[in-house]
This record gives structure tokens, C-alpha cells and sequence, in this order.
């Protein structure tokens, strides 16, 4: 199974209202984990990309996220989406607020916006639809993640906690996956989602 893109929800927009001395310990394993892996991402032919609103970062970050980005940026393997200070409803509010400047430039009018308009506006619009999210920790839920983008994806909960998440997990929830049945909101399997 080839698999494109690989999107993880590091740090939510909602997770600034955490203590702040675990939201500075998250910052700092961001750095690091910049600083330690994007030579590897980049010797494997990883594009590295950072969703969300990294205004909010402090500078030393926001530099980390700009050289790694750029160092990946013409790697053409595998696109690691890494959503940090996301939220899919900033998502769709960041894309919506494009689409309104346009109008405000009298460059578009109001009746002329289409779901397709929107979907060019939203994180992650050049990719391929997001066919399959796994939540770990045994929650049930999706947690204001990529709520635009996962309109007909699969999903698949576990109650393996994300730092234990292992290949043979991944592998699991990847069989459970390509042995379902996709309908895409119709009857039959397969249907277009476009």
C-alpha cells in the first residue's frame, strides 16, 4: 500500500490551555525533535510540512519550522504533515476569511463560492483526500482534526496509547482499512467523493 501523506496532531490549538510549564516542555521537545530528525526526513525523501497557526510560536520555533520545511521542501517520497497549533475549525476559519477578502477585492462574489473554493483553502489542499484517520488512546472521538478533510475518511479507534503505537498496530489498523467497504455517502462501494 503506498501511502502519500502521513498527517500527525503534535499540539492542538486547544492545548495552549494546558499548564503552562507542560505547554513550555512541548515547545522544547518541538525544537529538539526538529533539530534531531529533519536530517534524517530529508536523507529518506521526506517533504516536511507544519499545519496550523505557527504565528503563535516563538521566534526560535518559528526559524526551526522554516529550515526544516525548506530543506524538505523539493523531497518527493512521502509528505509528513505535522499539525501543530491546529484546529479544524481555525482551519476552516482561516479558509472562509480568504474567500471573503476576495470578495472584499470585489474579486468574487458571494454567490459564485463553491465547497470546491473552500477546499482550495484549507490546510492540506494539495493532497489527495484523506482516506483514513487512527485515533489512539482509546478515545472516540476526533478532537477538531482536520474536520473539512476527513469527510469520508475511515476511521479506526484503538486504545493502544500513541507513544506505545507500534508497526504491528499500524499494520492493524491499515488491514482493517483496504477490508472495508467504501461508499463515500452512497450505496455502492468505491463511489466518488470528488
Amino acid at each position: 500500500m503506498g501511502i502519500e501523506a502521513l498527517t500527525l496532531y503534535a499540539f492542538s490549538s486547544e492545548n495552549w490551555n494546558r499548564p503552562a510549564q507542560e505547554v513550555s516542555a512541548l515547545m522544547e521537545l518541538f525544537v529538539w525533535a526538529l533539530d534531531s530528525e529533519v536530517k534524517s526526513l530529508h536523507r529518506h525523501n521526506v517533504r516536511l510540512r507544519i499545519i496550523g497557526d505557527t504565528t503563535r510560536f516563538n521566534a526560535r520555533l518559528q526559524e526551526r519550522i522554516r529550515k526544516a520545511e525548506a530543506l524538505t521542501a523539493n523531497n518527493t517520497g512521502l509528505t509528513l504533515n505535522i499539525a501543530a497549533n491546529y484546529g479544524g475549525r481555525w482551519d476552516i476559519t482561516q479558509g472562509v476569511r480568504l474567500l471573503a477578502k476576495q470578495v472584499q477585492d470585489g474579486t468574487l462574489l458571494p454567490e459564485q463560492i463553491t465547497e470546491d473554493m473552500l477546499s482550495q483553502q484549507v490546510c492540506m489542499h494539495e493532497l489527495a483526500p484523506v482516506d483514513l484517520v487512527i485515533r489512539t488512546g482509546g478515545e472516540h472521538r476526533i478532537s477538531n482534526f482536520l474536520i473539512w478533510q476527513i469527510a469520508y475518511a475511515e476511521l479506526y479507534f484503538t486504545d493502544v496509547l500513541w507513544p506505545d503505537f507500534a508497526e504491528q498496530d499500524f499494520e492493524g489498523a491499515l488491514h482493517a482499512f483496504v477490508n472495508r467497504e467504501r461508499r463515500f455517502g452512497g450505496t455502492e462501494p468505491g463511489g466518488s467523493h470528488a
